[in-house]
């Protein structure tokens, strides 16, 4: 497998779970303390050794853009003012080595179509997929752990955790064969599956690293569970050409894309972060 060097961020969603927040704001650039939402999701993707970060948009996403871009009016105002430590944080958001592309996605045709909009611009390189939804705390990047295990095992690898079995209908969920004890070769994957039926307990969650030929099988996947294109059924296609692998990765994660999830991230990275006691 070659080297990764592109990211996917799909950003194109509504927030709904936010209203009346994100009515006129992304839900990506909600804070989580003091840095919105997507910065973690690019902070872990840019540690790991990304140079390309490609945003697939929607309307009124135009926050995220100016956030990555330059502020020269602000920069002016705070070199003025003396304000080094603030002038440091605003032109350190994003390093010089590192570009950012924007792409506009059509309609919100899932989480597949999101990814296979990405295709003009990855290529045939293999890349990483990141959900700014779920921020992980972890002491390795967790998109930088799965870049490590495709170089290791040479196929696609999606990041897994064990959710309850009553949760098994909010994610994409993968029965699998140990490979090592913390890799696992999937077997099988299906999205949203309830209880009952689902093959185990363990979930794919906001991490990707995909081999670029998941692009030929989504343009032939149709609209699935949702109505929409899932990259979960993208994937069960893969399955049939080339080895896909689950990693149990290292760290702890929060789903901001509920309300209950964001005050979790806000209390837990307050507190370790910034010595916040609420």
């Amino acid at each position: 497998m070659r080297p990764v060097r592109k990211a996917v961020f799909p950003v194109a969603g509504l927030g709904t779970r936010f209203l009346p927040a994100t009515k006129a704001m992304p839900k990506e650039m909600l804070p989580v303390v003091d840095k919105p939402l997507i910065q973690y999701a690019v902070e872990e993707a840019v540690a790991a050794g990304i140079t390309e970060l490609i945003f697939v948009t929607g309307r009124n996403k135009r926050a995220i853009e100016d956030h990555f871009d330059s502020a020269p009016e602000m920069e002016a105002e705070l070199a003025r003012k003396g304000k080094k430590e603030l002038l440091a944080i605003v032109q350190g958001i994003l390093p010089a080595h590192v570009s950012c592309i924007y792409i506009r996605q059509s309609a919100p045709l899932g989480l597949g179509h999101a990814v296979l909009t990405a295709a003009p611009i990855v290529g045939d390189e293999p890349f990483a997929v990141l959900l700014a939804d779920d921020l992980i705390d972890a002491d390795r990047p967790v998109i930088g752990q799965l870049i490590d295990a495709a170089l290791t095992h040479q196929g696609s690898i999606l990041g897994v955790q064990e959710v309850p079995l009553s949760d098994t209908d909010k994610y994409g969920i993968v029965a699998t064969d140990p490979v090592s004890t913390t890799t696992e070769r999937v077997l099988h994957i299906v999205e949203k599956p309830k209880s009952d039926v689902a093959p185990s307990t363990l979930a794919v969650v906001g991490r990707y690293v995909l081999d670029a030929r998941i692009f030929a099988h989504l343009r032939q996947t149709q609209a699935g569970a949702g109505g929409e294109i899932q990259l979960t059924d993208g994937i069960a296609s893969l399955l049939k050409e080339q080895a896909v692998f689950a990693h149990r990765y290292a760290g702890i994660r929060y789903d901001c894309g509920n309300k209950e999830g964001m005050f979790r991230a806000n209390i837990a990275l307050g507190r370790k972060y910034h010595g916040l006691v609420p």
